[in-house]
């Protein structure tokens, strides 16, 4: 963003002083009113040292972004495990919240990250929802239910907390996994394939198709539409996380088209949650699958 400097004037200002307020800082009588003075360039200062910022009030893309960080509430956007990590002040009260109901994500980093995404898997299963690491909106109204438990306790884990992954990490490093989408639906759930699988193993020897892309163990073509290809085992994107990984071992075993398999989304309409949601599905179903056959 362009600086936003003390002397400034407009909607760029007015956006930073709302920001300002919900932190709690005080404005004086003039509120937002669009004129970066006085009280508002004392708010930006006082932030800036609280945030080990530089003290210069002026708002550039660091002192943004932490306002940004900052002012996330619960339920204003969808949080899911995918690199860049989400951050803020709404992943750290997710965190905080499940460690109170006994779902330890580890000490409240405001990252989401892998520990994080099993958490809120394990609350999930544990309400009876689909248990796919996404925090959208039934997960955080279900989290608002139980503000009652969890509003105002030490949102630390018990020391003795046993952390985890969602999924074995390990298998993602060891076994070489190129994914490819055939549509545009299909695509876009092969990229947050890749890209989960990164953010879940940092050395993931996991990626997207191309035409120069380097060979690999194992090879997974998408599809969301159109007629899957001749002599290809293929395997429909179900729900349950079991079945689906023994579908795809045994699409992974056939003598013939070994270390491949052609996987038809069941949501080629899907939104953001559902796409995340098939490309979860399909990276556990994958590492179950060769966790197994190792």
């Amino acid at each position: 963003m362009k600086p936003v400097r003390p002397g400034s004037r407009g909607p760029a200002v007015e956006d930073i002083q709302r920001r300002l307020l919900i932190l709690g800082f005080d404005l004086g009588s003039t509120g937002v009113d669009g004129v970066f003075m006085g009280a508002t360039t004392d708010a930006v200062l006082e932030f800036q040292s609280g945030a080990s910022l530089k003290t210069d009030g002026v708002v550039n893309d660091a002192t943004w972004s932490a306002l940004v960080d900052a002012t996330f509430m619960l339920g204003d956007r969808m949080l899911y495990l995918r690199l860049p990590h989400f951050h803020g002040r709404d992943v750290r009260v997710l965190q905080e919240a499940l460690n109170v109901l006994g779902f330890s994500c580890g000490l409240p980093d405001a990252i989401f990250g892998p520990h994080t995404e099993h958490a809120v898997r394990e609350f999930q299963a544990n309400c009876g929802e689909a248990s796919d690491g996404i925090a959208g909106f039934d997960t955080v109204r279900a989290i608002r239910n139980l503000k009652h438990v969890w509003d105002g306790k030490d949102g630390r884990p018990p020391r003795a907390a046993k952390l985890s992954s969602a999924r074995a990490g390990e298998v993602l490093s060891s076994t070489s996994i190129c994914i490819r989408g055939r549509d545009g639906t299909a695509r876009d759930v092969a990229s947050r394939f890749v890209n989960l699988a990164q953010a879940t193993q940092g050395d993931a020897r996991v990626w997207g198709y191309s035409e120069d892309a380097p060979a690999a163990a194992v090879m997974v073509d998408v599809i969301s539409t159109g007629v899957t290809p001749e002599g290809i085992p293929v395997v429909a994107a179900t729900d349950d996380a079991a079945e689906l990984a023994g579908r795809v071992l045994t699409a992974l075993s056939q003598p013939g088209q070994a270390g491949q398999a052609f996987v038809v989304c069941v949501d080629p309409e899907g939104d953001e949650h559902g796409r995340q949601a098939i490309a979860v599905r399909l990276l556990d179903a994958v590492c179950g699958a060769l966790s197994n056959s190792m």
